[in-house]
Formats: structure tokens, sequence, C-alpha cells
């Protein structure tokens, strides 16, 4: 249990407090969008994989104010939410194969949800999914566009949403027996370096052969190498979607104070051995990293290997993927796991 001078603490956090107006004007649609052009996956970069362009199809008409400037401000992250999307949504409707009962998933963040949006309207049925912000222009894009009435908003923070709030809340009602998918979207970075505490008050909430995923931005070791990574997507990804001035505000208004909530990989994993058996880097782009964690080696072995290859070019990608971060002495990840074949349309 979270005790009440860390939850004091994420009150007080930049991202409900200093970056409250930029995240507000930005999903709002007021300010922040590319001046350059609109983000779209390459589709080539994917093999022109059926299930990642059939989510990317359901996923392009869902969009909120905040998904243009969110996939334009991370090189090849587009690519890398139809993997993932399409991963889960396979993960959700295998869960519902085997239960009968429909698959949950939480985005913890994630803008406006159309991550969650789009999984409850492909899933027709057989998943139903959560997101929140604390963001009221984030609500305002979610509703616009719910597609689906399997996909579930929660106006605030990711720490309100506590037993008692599960155990009263009657839009939480589906999500009370816990999540078969726990997605944290560059979430935990903007409240606190804690991540013991941050995946000690989440991590219950994962179903027993549940995933927990989560999209991170990583300190390095050397800061040299993280600054280096940091001027490649400021020169090389972003000039495509925004203005030079555009690029230095954001870092001056939202960046450089986020800097000192990161934790490397190192921490990351530390933080992660404490509550899972198994966890793996799936993804990699400059300091962002996707890492799957579960307590279940056949879940996990059946998420990862769902994937197609990742869909980004070598020079972004600075790990040998997939990369095991957590492995259990006991029954251990194997060595051969392979993504899988992409299935391209006749």
């Amino acid at each position: 249990m979270v005790d009440r001078e860390i939850m004091e603490a994420w009150w007080n956090a930049p991202r409900l407090n200093s970056f409250a107006g930029f995240f507000e004007r930005t999903a709002s649609g007021l300010e922040s969008a590319p001046d350059l052009g609109t983000p779209e996956p390459g589709m080539n970069l994917l093999s022109f994989d059926l299930d990642c362009m059939t989510f990317w199809d359901s996923h392009r008409r869902l969009w909120g104010h905040f998904d243009s400037h969110y996939f334009a401000s991370i090189p090849y992250r587009l690519e890398e939410e139809c993997r993932l999307g399409s991963a889960m949504l396979l993960f959700g409707q295998q869960a519902w194969a085997r239960s009968g009962r429909s698959a949950t998933v939480y985005t913890l963040g994630a803008g406006a949800g159309t991550l969650a949006r789009t999984l409850a309207k492909l899933g027709d049925g057989r998943l139903k999914t959560l997101c929140c912000s604390p963001t009221n222009g984030n609500r305002v894009c979610f509703f616009a566009r719910r597609g689906s009435e399997d996909a579930h908003f929660h106006h605030g923070p990711f720490f309100e949403l506590d037993d008692e709030r599960y155990a009263t809340d009657e839009n939480l009602r589906p999500f009370r027996d816990g999540y078969d998918i726990l997605f944290e979207d560059t979430t935990f970075q903007m409240y606190s370096p804690d991540r013991e505490s941050q995946l000690d008050f989440i991590a219950p909430r994962i179903r027993p052969g549940g995933l927990l995923v989560q999209l991170q931005k990583l300190s390095q070791p050397n800061n040299g190498s993280y600054l280096e990574r940091e001027r490649q997507k400021d020169e090389l990804f972003k000039p495509r979607f925004f203005s030079k001035a555009q690029i230095a505000a954001k870092k001056r208004d939202v960046l450089d104070t986020m800097m000192d909530l990161q934790v490397d990989l190192k921490a990351s994993g530390s933080a992660l051995r404490s509550y899972f058996r198994y966890a793996v880097i799936t993804w990699n782009s400059g300091n962002f990293y996707t890492i799957v964690s579960s307590n279940s080696l056949k879940s996990l072995g059946s998420f990862v290997t769902s994937m197609v290859r990742p869909a980004i070019p070598p020079e972004f990608c600075y790990e040998d993927l997939p990369h095991v971060l957590v492995n259990a002495s006991k029954d251990p990840i194997p060595s051969d796991w392979a993504w899988r074949a992409s299935r391209v349309p006749f």
C-alpha cells in the first residue's frame, strides 16, 4: 500500500501542476499540433502485415487532438502502436476464448485513450477497456469518438483508482477483478522516479497470467549517450512534423523537467524484479523502450512471439531485441523466442 507521503508527492508532481497547462492546451487542440504534417505509419517497416494494417485502419478514425502531437514526437512510435495494438487484441481475444469472459485492458495515461478505444471497437464485446487522464481535453476527445460502449474513461490520475474507488464507482465495475493487460504509457516519468512505489500501486491489479506493458523514456548511465539519442530524435525525426521553434519550446517547457523523473534501465529492471518473474524489452527507439513483464512464462511467450519484428530503422534502435531484462532462475525464458512472421495481404 502506498503511504500518504508518497501520494501527496504524486499530487504535487509536474504532470498535475507545471505540465498541466501544456497537456490541456495540446489535448484541446489549441497548440502543439505538428505544423508540418500528420504522422502515418510506414507500412513497409511493418512488412505490410495484415493485422497491423487492420488495427491502423480503425485506430486512425478514432484519433483525438493529442495523438498527432504524441506520434510526431517519438521516432516510429506510431508503428509500435500498430504492432503493440494488434498483439494486445490477439492476447485479449485468446483470454476471452479460454475464460468466456471479456478480457480487460487498462491503458494508464495514454492521452485520449485511442489505443483503448480501438481495442474495444475491434474486440466487439470480447475486450473491455479503460483509460485514465487528469486532462479534461482528453476526456472530451474520448467521448467525442468513443467507438464502443466497451471503452471506459476515468477523469483523473492513475493513483485515484484505489480499492475504494473500484468498489464504489460503477464505471469501474467491469475491472474490479483486475486486468489481463495493463499498459503504462510514458506516465510514471511525469510523477516520480520511484518506480517501486508506482509498481506497488498497480501490480496487484494485474490478473494471474496477465501482462504489464510499459512504454518508458529512460535515462542512460552515460549522459552523453542520452543527449546524442535526443539529438538524433530532434534533428532527424521531429523536423518532419515540427518547426524548430516548436521543438525548442517543448524541450524548455516539458522535457528538461521530465529528465529528473526518469530512471535508467538498471533501475527499471530492479523495480520490475520485485513484482515480476519475467521482463523482456521488445522495442527500443533512442531513449524510449517497450518492456513487457509477467509472472507467467506462457503468457509472456505467447504475447512476445505474436508480435511482428520491431518496425524501426536500425540506426534508431540500440538494443538487440528481444532483450531479456528479468528472468526466473527456475523455468527461465527460452533462448529461441522469435518474432511472428508477417501476415501479408494477397
